[in-house]
């Protein structure tokens, strides 16, 4: 037998021949093919996903490299075979006409097709699933899930994630895909905020998204609105206020905007300061009128500069902050169950019961659970309406408590309207003066926003005052100088 030169290869690609490297091949291949067909997919969808930036840039990198390091290792191994058996040719011998190298070629080349099918259709799949509701609710489940479970009772349910959170554009694109890492990294490490903190500093504006579907500067004009209570009382007395809402808009008419939007309105740029994370503490407030008149107004007893990096642009979101994952408040909730009969309203002190047992600190959904029932076992005794009562409670707690994220109403204020959260009472609070001194922001004159049409319960519900009347107190007499929510915090 002849022996074969020693001398290695000339050039280093002739270690190439051998299995191991040429299955490395094949995945770098597959995966190439996977990142120019998620680029591709991506660049010519509707919304961008962050999260298809994370397959695209570190999945599919993450398998290139994997098929790298097996080119090396099979030419490593190649390269020392070469010198261990000198009797071992270095290329890679196929021979035809040999069954056992036709079959070896047969699989080999009909398994590189079935993956490189697998990674077309695996891939394009990936994609479609990174931009469903349930990969952004559900995948990191702890994480998402109160978002999840609050976005599908509301009115945006049937709008997904990215429409919002990401909508239209390269620079958000861009932005998105950055924020999607650092995401994925956190729940690796499990070092995410329990609750997840808000507002979110970098959220796109609400022009950019809200406004692709609601139009502000419509004139809605006035809506009405009935809101029924229900007093923490043994017998549970129904309250009702009826407001005017004086929504408002840019009126036609009047060339004017008027009410409510009137924050939001084109002619006029409403700029604030917030001092705190919440956006709850506002000191100051620019307002910018049409022709350039500018006033400035200030808390009492606020006299520091102010630097134009922390100055927001009032928009949709600083009253609608909770569009999508609202957390009823628990005297709010039980009012609503109490209202659709999923409560009975016979059972004495139901009202006072059911909030009481909802503001209680639970470990687990189990264990409010449990508790829940056992509240209204020992109140109503061998009672089928408690048991009723219970399940619904129960629902409450589901649908609005989350231990495992330390989540509930009370880490996620509203800004909406002014009873459980100052709202309105930011900068309507009479505090608020001009530099000048002459004008201050009103909080007194309520019927600029809204107007009560009728309160109170049986007969006094159904009369009406169109002109307005002054808001009556259901329970007893208060102290005009507190505001709704110095007393009422969402709670009993």
């Amino acid at each position: 037998m002849s022996q074969p030169d020693p001398t290695p290869p000339k050039s280093p690609l002739r270690y190439l021949r051998n299995w191991f490297s040429l299955s490395g091949l094949v995945m770098v291949g597959a995966s190439l093919f996977a990142f120019l067909l998620l680029a591709a997919i991506d660049s010519f969808a509707r919304h961008s996903n962050p999260y298809v930036g994370v397959l695209t840039y570190l999945i599919t990198p993450m398998f290139s490299t994997l098929g790298v390091g097996m080119i090396l290792v099979g030419m490593w191994l190649a390269r020392r075979n070469y010198f261990k058996y000198t009797d071992r040719p270095v290329s890679l011998s196929i021979d035809l006409a040999r069954p056992r190298d036709r079959r070896i070629l047969g699989v080999f080349i009909c398994g590189s097709l079935v993956f490189m099918v697998i990674t077309a259709i695996g891939t394009y799949q990936s994609y479609h699933y990174t931009e469903s509701v349930s990969f952004c609710g559900e995948t990191c489940h702890t994480v998402m899930q109160p978002e999840h479970v609050l976005y599908q009772q509301s009115p945006h349910a049937r709008i997904t994630c990215a429409d919002c959170h990401i909508g239209h554009g390269a620079e958000w694109f861009v932005k998105a895909k950055i924020s999607g890492l650092h995401q994925v990294y956190a729940v690796a490490a499990n070092s995410y905020p329990r609750p997840v903190p808000t507002p979110i500093k970098n959220l796109r504006p609400a022009r950019d998204t809200c406004e692709q579907c609601h139009w502000p500067q419509k004139f809605s004009g006035n809506l009405v609105r009935t809101y029924d209570h229900f007093l923490s009382d043994q017998t549970n007395t129904e309250y009702s206020v009826r407001l005017l809402l004086r929504v408002g808009g840019s009126n036609p008419e009047t060339g004017r905007a008027e009410g409510i939007h009137w924050h939001i309105s084109q002619d006029n740029k409403v700029e604030y300061l917030a001092t705190d994370e919440k956006r709850l503490k506002i000191p100051w407030v620019r307002l910018t009128q049409p022709g350039g008149k500018v006033t400035e107004y200030r808390a009492s007893g606020f006299t520091n500069a102010v630097s134009a990096a922390d100055i927001r642009v009032m928009d949709c979101l600083d009253c609608h902050n909770r569009p999508s994952h609202r957390y009823s408040p628990p005297n709010e909730a039980v009012n609503k169950a109490i209202e659709l009969g999923h409560i009975d309203r016979t059972l004495p002190f139901v009202k006072s019961n059911a909030t009481w047992v909802l503001v209680q600190t639970y470990a687990s959904n189990d264990e409010a659970r449990a508790k829940i029932a056992q509240t209204f076992k020992g109140a109503y005794p061998n009672n089928p309406k408690a048991d009723q009562a219970a399940a619904a409670v129960q629902t409450i707690y589901t649908n609005n408590f989350f231990p495992l994220m330390n989540a509930s109403w009370k880490n996620y204020p509203e800004h909406i309207g002014h009873k459980d959260w100052p709202g309105c009472f930011r900068c309507h609070d009479d505090k608020h003066k001009s530099t000048d001194g002459k004008r201050n922001i009103k909080f007194t004159d309520c019927t600029t926003c809204h107007a009560i049409l009728s309160q109170g319960s049986g007969v006094d519900a159904t009369k009406w005052n169109p002109a307005g009347e002054p808001f009556k107190h259901p329970s007893e007499e208060y102290d005009t100088a507190f505001l709704c929510h110095d007393c009422h915090t969402g709670g009993p």
